[in-house]
């Protein structure tokens, strides 16, 4: 499997309002994306951090454990999935599409963390 990066950072909050007043004002991200309770800010490099407040719709599997999860961004995410698959990691839920090309798919790392794959052709 070939990573070329982290392209995204989740965070899951109780303090969504502070937390999207301090990446804002003081880190200085614009906000690409906002619904209630959840927003996204993309940096100059094409990455993305995503704030997600108590009310946001996230999938039940992403902050299971860790309230803070970060992607690995391939160019082929079928062939990174099966090398997952074949090296006896844990998928957690299927393959997933945002469209427009960006599929992901979460995993647990042997520590038991959860982490995701992220296939993003639009990422520079």
């Amino acid at each position: 499997m070939r990573v070329r990066g982290i392209s995204w950072v989740g965070v899951k909050t109780d303090s969504y309002q502070q937390m999207r007043a301090f990446f804002t004002g003081v880190v200085g991200v614009p906000v690409a994306y906002e619904r209630p309770d959840f927003a996204v800010f993309q940096f100059p490099s094409g990455d993305k951090l995503e704030i997600f407040g108590p009310g946001a719709t996230d999938p039940p599997e992403q902050f299971a454990v860790e309230k803070v999860v970060a992607s690995l961004l391939v160019d082929d995410i079928d062939a990174a999935i099966e090398e997952l698959r074949q090296a006896g990691a844990e998928l957690i839920g299927h393959k997933s599409s945002g469209g427009d090309g960006y599929f992901w798919q979460h995993f647990r790392a042997p520590d038991g963390k959860v982490f995701e794959l992220v296939c993003d052709p639009h990422h520079p």
